[in-house]
């Protein structure tokens, strides 16, 4: 099993990113999301200059907020930076698009950047379409003056539902997902692999994306310091899909918290003081960094368990191992705010050196 450390884009995160390599983390992520974070490149690339083997990628670039040759170029240039240690993680975008009111982007858009963007990596020319317009382009300059083309960047997809699968097993080189039942993750990865190019008979690597607090003994899942730890990225299972006209209520809530997530949405989110029309965002403020006021009580023990790798050291190895078992590559933890030292800490020094 490989691990992760997963960043909210801030821009002091390569100290953490060094002290997660020194601890035996294979990669660091980082989120791109513009109304919440720092710039997602420019903290990969202080990440970049300051690590030396500790793989990095975009936790995911949201395709359709930056157009696809913007895509190209900026992870090309942390590929020059960092030669062979790079990955595009492109994505949909729940929370970037969210934080501002926006849809999602389309199935669609991903197939067409994704297509751009490797036929750009791969040195040659890529047909770019803006509206009815149409272009042949390609990086003009020698690659080795500015970016780095020679260095394979591999493209892995954050999607979950069925149509979003099968685009991944078509064209991605990896997989990211969520939840931690390993027969749900069983299934889907079993499902991704047998549609995948019947050419290609290597499994597709999959990271899961997750939180985790080792606890100290006698500690209670109920503690502040685990609230602190892993509550902001728990609570994210009930928050709400943001559409005034469609609103999906708990869209990434396990089915053993969907009582917990309409109770979140009738009693937090329908009393906010925002109006309705830019009440998402409200609803995406503290995002994976801090519990809003009078959202700790719906972080339940039973939630904590569902979304998160928290408990005493032997009981997340056991976890962990059972996710190997499924098919998990990589099990990324997310940083909640930005101090990341207990976390890389207590999973370098008590479960990585144990799985």
């Amino acid at each position: 099993m490989d691990f992760g450390i997963s960043f909210p884009s801030y821009i002091r995160a390569y100290q953490d990113a060094k002290m997660a390599e020194d601890h035996g983390f294979s990669h660091a992520w980082f989120y791109d999301s513009h109304m919440l974070f720092c710039d997602v490149y420019c903290a990969m690339a202080l990440a970049a200059e300051h690590t030396e083997h500790i793989k990095l990628g975009s936790m995911v670039s949201i395709l359709g907020n930056r157009i696809a040759p913007v895509t190209a170029h900026s992870i090309a240039t942390i590929n020059e930076l960092a030669p062979g240690r790079v990955i595009l993680g492109v994505g949909t975008g729940f929370g970037a698009r969210n934080a501002m009111g926006m849809r999602p982007t389309s199935l669609k858009t991903m197939r067409e950047h994704v297509t751009v963007i490797r036929d750009l990596l791969s040195g040659g020319e890529a047909t770019y379409r803006e509206g009815k317009t149409e272009r042949v382009i390609r990086f003009l300059h020698r690659p080795d003056e500015y970016i780095n083309l020679k260095d394979e960047i591999p493209i892995y997809m954050a999607t979950n539902g069925p149509k979003g699968l099968q685009l991944t097993a078509e064209i991605a080189d990896g997989w990211v997902t969520i939840g931690l039942d390993p027969a749900y993750l069983s299934s889907l990865i079993g499902g991704v692999n047998n549609a995948r190019d019947s050419q290609s008979n290597k499994p597709l690597y999959t990271v899961n994306l997750s939180a985790g607090c080792v606890l100290r003994p006698g500690e209670e899942l109920t503690s502040a310091r685990v609230a602190k730890e892993v509550g902001p990225y728990a609570i994210l299972a009930l928050h709400t899909n943001w559409d005034p006209k469609e609103m999906a209520i708990g869209p990434f809530a396990p089915p053993g918290v969907a009582a917990l997530a309409q109770q979140y949405f009738d009693e937090h989110v329908m009393h906010m003081e925002t109006p309705m029309e830019k009440r998402y965002q409200e609803m995406h403020s503290g995002h994976l960094m801090y519990l809003r006021e009078g959202e700790q009580k719906y972080l339940t023990p039973e939630l904590l368990k569902l979304t998160t790798l928290t408990g005493p050291p032997g009981e997340i190895i056991d976890r962990i191992q059972a996710l190997e078992a499924a098919g998990v590559s990589n099990i990324s933890l997310n940083v909640c705010g930005t101090d990341a030292h207990t976390l890389i800490r207590d999973f370098g020094n008590h479960i990585i050196p144990h799985v």
